[in-house]
């Protein structure tokens, strides 16, 4: 399987660890003598009020909205080059907005495909697309995304007779990652947006 699941597989989540509180109780053999607790009608609390969405500028709404359909431009072109790894070119990967440590990371996934015979068949989803933040204020304007991405429809296969590859166990087909999109310049100057990071962060 590729070193880096998060493209086209699923990722084995890690236990958590719940910690919990308790109450001090009186001590053993030792009489309880706080005074006897009375119940009488009291005015149930006020709940506080939800936190709203973030009210974003139109310049950010803007921007968000571009980011947007960059990544998901982005991870299409991710999608048809494992389809089709022997013919996978950077130039096309750069064209659709990844960049940055991020497009290292899915040419290695590309050459863990060619070395091994395989191919993707199915396509990634993505399930939801959210903004974490936005800050347009930065030398690279930047918009920071949480998704979901559904991997249920890929299939890793050999490209020799078209089966499924087996490789140990997987975990949950749907991850939730968080993105980094910058609006930066390209080798030729002129400035767009790029899917530059991903990080993992569990099952959605």
């Amino acid at each position: 399987m590729p070193r880096r699941p998060l493209l086209v597989a699923a990722v084995t989540l890690s236990t958590l660890t719940l910690l919990t509180a308790c109450t001090g109780s009186p001590e053993a053999g030792r009489p309880n003598t706080s005074p006897p607790i009375t119940t009488s009608a009291t005015p149930s609390a006020t709940p506080s009020p939800t936190p709203s969405a973030p009210q974003w500028t139109a310049e950010q709404q803007t921007a968000i909205a571009a980011a947007k359909k960059q990544y998901s431009t982005a991870r299409a072109a991710i999608d048809a080059a494992l389809a089709a790894p022997t013919k996978a070119d950077r130039t096309k990967l750069e064209n659709a907005g990844n960049g940055g440590a991020w497009i290292t990371t899915v040419l290695e996934d590309i050459l863990d495909f060619q070395d091994s015979g395989w191919y993707a068949s199915g396509r990634t989803k993505i399930t939801s697309l959210q903004v974490s933040s936005v800050n347009l204020k930065l030398e690279q304007p930047e918009v920071r995304l949480i998704n979901c991405i559904d991997t249920s429809a890929v299939v890793i296969r050999s490209q020799a007779d078209n089966k499924p590859v087996t490789a140990g166990a997987e975990g949950s087909k749907r991850q939730k990652v968080s993105s980094r999109v910058v609006y930066a310049p390209s080798a030729t100057g002129e400035k767009r947006w790029w899917l530059i990071a991903e990080q993992e962060l569990g099952a959605c």
